[in-house]
């Protein structure tokens, strides 16, 4: 089978991956790198578990095909804690404010969360709501999911 070398920053690491070019951003990630934070709900860009950050967009990951990342740079949910293990804001609103239920949904409400606090670190609950609208909550838990990521633009405002 024909492979494709693509070379990109993950997690702030620079990478290259010897995939074939028909695989996905979620399938590399998760076969090649073997991060399974990113999960596989739809394979339609219709639930948004596979959400992680290129250049700074919320983005599909199991629709994005891997040619497309070349030189981009790729943040998935094991990227944004501190690298010596303190919990970024939202992970640790995530767990304070009980927004996690039964964790499906998790990671990519998190990364949606942060693509929207790194543009906005102060939205209203109506541009919160808007910035995980597509991300699907198994359990229904999006009340606690907003008081979330309400709590962590707060810690994120406090600490600039």
């Amino acid at each position: 089978m024909k492979k494709v070398s693509i070379s990109f920053t993950l997690n702030g690491d620079k990478v290259t991956a010897e995939v074939p070019p028909s695989w996905t951003l979620l399938k590399t990630l998760r076969e090649y790198f073997e991060l399974t934070g990113p999960k596989e709900g739809c394979g339609t860009g219709e639930c948004g578990a596979c959400t992680v950050i290129v250049d700074g967009k919320a983005v599909n990951s199991c629709i994005f095909p891997i040619p497309e990342v070349e030189g981009k740079s790729v943040t998935t949910i094991e990227g944004i804690a501190s690298k010596d293990g303190t919990l970024h804001p939202l992970q640790k609103a995530f767990i304070e404010n009980n927004g996690v239920q039964c964790g499906f949904c998790t990671s990519g409400m998190i990364m949606s969360a942060k693509a929207l606090l790194d543009h906005n670190p102060d939205p209203t609950e109506d541009e919160i709501r808007t910035g995980i609208a597509g991300n699907l909550c198994r359990c229904t838990g999006y009340v606690q999911i907003v008081a979330s990521i309400e709590k962590a633009g707060e810690l994120i405002r406090q600490k600039k």
